[in-house]
């Protein structure tokens, strides 16, 4: 093990291992964007208002996209740190499937609500112990490769409920139904296989030297850690809401919009999340951990591409081949500039026993965000999509900006030197 960590070799345990942790990211994207396939289907059937508390904007703002996420990866993360990373992601896929079983069967706004939000809080507290669990075992010239993967999970999850949603679009709310029990399976499979799994190595040490009780909350808010969670926040939370907007909202704005029908608009999301795969596993997993210089033009490039690809809403007319470029440019780019930097650079800014704390923290924070904002985007994307393509294109130009400019050095090395590092 310590040879293959020293030359970035990794083993079959560690794919593995990833997958089963990349797990997290299927669920969380797949239900996200379940939700947004149906969105307009549950409106119409559960009678559901277009805004206040029991709209669709505030259905999206307490799910996995947003609040719900936010609520469980606080409290997830933090437990994560102090009980280790087993404890968290063993049991809460169950919570998971369960809530995700209300939202297949909810015959009212009240199941549908009741079971979202629990999903969100479900799959909160699973992402950042998961990956704090990719990070502390990954070779020190593969974790942007392994974190990578659980990105391809992520994108995956969305395919396979897209690809779903079309397959079953003749069923109407029944397809969606058929499509929220097939996450259950996957929750349920994905938890027995989990139980195999061990301690992270790392974790464990960390937690013989009694550093548990030593790493209070508010180290994080101090020093080289308060940087870290200023940079790490900053950038996720604006690219965030361009990405949550993306999942959730576009089949949602193509149907209510004019440019296509159900089918239409889930086939034209599916096609941005393929793309993500495509992007992320033949450019962001084999170049991220090459260098300092080629992670900062890997999020360039995508940073640029991610702005254009919303600043075509402002030129040209919402319509079918104007969607599609905007789906290639932002699924090149997200994976470039996006979620799977995001993973990466999060395990490797914190010392172990703050890893899933800060990364919880930041994670919660965009997810509150995306919530407060996807209460709104129904109703400013009522009266087109020049407003809301306006305001990603701000949040994207901040997100680069700052992504760029206040990148630290952090690639090949191993997690306890980068501490080493940053302490002086």
């Amino acid at each position: 093990m310590t040879d293959g960590v020293q030359a970035g070799g990794v083993s079959r345990q560690q794919w593995k291992w990833s997958a089963l942790a990349g797990m997290a990211s299927y669920l969380d994207a797949g239900s996200i964007v379940a939700i947004g396939s149906g969105l307009a289907l549950f409106q119409e059937n559960l009678h559901l208002p277009t805004s206040g508390l029991t709209g669709v904007g505030a259905l999206a703002a307490i799910g996995p996209n947003a609040i719900g996420a936010a609520v469980g990866s606080f409290i997830g993360g933090r437990l994560g740190d102090k009980l280790g990373r087993k404890r968290i992601y063993q049991y809460d896929l169950l919570v998971y499937a369960a809530a995700v079983l209300l939202i297949a069967l909810s015959v009212n706004a009240w199941m549908l609500f009741l079971g979202t939000f629990v999903v969100g809080v479900a799959v909160g507290a699973d992402v950042p112990t998961s990956l704090a669990l990719v990070g502390e075992f990954s070779p020190v010239r593969a974790r942007g490769k392994l974190l990578g993967l659980t990105q391809v999970a992520w994108n995956i999850g969305p395919m396979i409920v897209l690809l779903l949603a079309l397959a079953l679009s003749h069923l109407n709310l029944l397809g969606i139904r058929i499509v929220f029990l097939h996450l259950v399976v996957v929750a349920i499979v994905t938890w027995a296989m989990r139980r195999g799994m061990t301690e992270s190595a790392m974790w464990k040490k960390a937690a013989e030297k009694g550093a548990a009780s030593r790493a209070r909350m508010r180290a994080l808010f101090s020093g080289a850690q308060l940087k870290a969670l200023a940079w790490t926040g900053s950038f996720y939370v604006f690219q965030g809401l361009a990405a949550g907007t993306a999942g959730l909202f576009t089949p949602y704005m193509v149907k209510n919009l004019g440019a296509g029908d159900q089918t239409v608009s889930v086939a034209l999301a599916c096609a941005g999340f393929g793309i993500g795969i495509v992007a992320t596993v033949f450019v962001y997993m084999p170049l991220s951990d090459r260098n300092h210089h080629t992670r900062k033009q890997l999020w360039a490039w995508g940073a640029v591409m991610q702005i254009v690809a919303y600043a075509l809403f402002l030129v040209f007319p919402f319509t079918v081949p104007t969607i599609l470029l905007n789906t290639f440019l932002f699924g090149v780019g997200a994976s470039l500039a996006g979620d799977a930097f995001y993973k990466t650079v999060s395990q490797e800014l914190f010392p172990t026993m703050l890893r899933g704390t800060a990364q919880g923290f930041t994670f919660g924070v965009a997810r509150a965000c995306l919530g407060v904002w996807s209460y709104y985007v129904p109703h400013l994307a009522s009266a087109g999509i020049t407003t809301v393509a306006a305001l990603l294109c701000a949040f994207l130009i901040i997100s680069g900006c700052v992504g760029f400019f206040f990148m630290p050095n952090t690639v090949g090395k191993p997690l306890d030197s980068i501490q080493l590092e940053r302490a002086h």
